[in-house]
C-alpha cells in the first residue's frame, strides 16, 4: 500500500507560513549542507523550476508520484504564471470554490480529501506527497503515515500552523533527525502501527 507523507516546512514554534499565507522568510535561513541534503534525498518534492534551476530536472522520481494541495498552496505559484508548479508527479488540487483547473496537468477536485486518499493508496506507485496547507493536513491527519518536518531557526510568533483542525492529539514516533549548520533540522515521524 502506498504511504502518505506530509513533508512540510516549519518554524520552531510549528507554523508553515506568516499570518498573509506569505512564506519566503523560511529561504533566508537556510544552512550549509542544508539544500543540498533536500535536493539529493527529497529531489521529488522540488518545484519544477527549482529542479531546472538546481539541475536535478531529469533526476527519476524515488519517493513521490503524486502530490496533494489545497487550494491556498496552489494559488501562489498560478498567480506568477505557474500553472504545473511539480510537473514531473501527479498534481491534485482540493478546492470547494474553483472547479476547472487551469493546466491538463492538474487535476483540481472537491471530492472529500479522506475518501480520495484511501483511494489514492490502494494503486500502485510511489508516495505520495502532501505539500500543504494546514487545513488539508488537518482533514488528512489520519490518513498521515509519514510526517518529515523541514524545521528552520525561526520563531514565528503567529502564523499558519502545520494542521489546522480540531484539537486531538496524536502519539507518532520519531525514526529519524538530522541537524545541520545553521540549525536546520529534518524530523522525521511515523505513525505507530495499528
Amino acid at each position: 500500500m502506498r504511504k502518505l507523507t506530509y513533508f512540510i516546512a516549519t518554524t520552531i514554534d510549528g507554523f508553515i507560513a506568516a499570518p498573509d499565507g506569505s512564506f519566503d522568510f523560511f529561504f533566508q535561513h537556510v544552512g550549509q549542507g542544508f539544500l543540498p541534503h533536500l535536493v539529493c534525498e527529497y529531489a521529488d518534492t522540488l518545484s519544477t523550476p527549482g529542479r531546472k534551476a538546481l539541475g536535478v530536472d531529469d533526476v527519476p522520481n524515488t519517493r513521490f508520484d503524486t502530490v496533494l494541495m489545497g487550494r491556498g498552496t496552489y494559488i501562489p505559484g498560478l498567480e506568477v504564471g505557474l500553472t504545473s508548479p511539480y510537473a514531473h508527479l501527479r498534481q491534485i488540487v482540493f478546492s470547494r470554490s474553483r472547479t476547472e483547473s487551469p493546466d491538463a496537468a492538474v487535476e483540481v477536485t472537491s471530492e472529500d480529501p479522506l475518501t480520495l486518499v484511501r483511494k489514492l493508496k490502494q494503486e500502485d506507485g510511489l508516495g505520495i506527497w502532501l505539500c500543504g496547507g494546514a487545513d488539508l493536513a488537518g482533514q488528512l491527519l489520519p490518513e498521515v503515515d509519514e510526517l518529515i518536518v523541514k524545521q528552520y531557526p525561526i520563531v514565528a510568533g503567529s502564523g499558519i500552523p502545520m494542521f489546522g483542525a480540531d484539537f486531538a492529539h496524536r502519539i507518532l514516533t520519531l525514526t529519524d533527525s538530522q541537524v545541520f549548520d545553521g540549525g536546520n533540522l529534518v524530523l522525521t515521524y511515523t505513525k505507530p502501527a495499528g
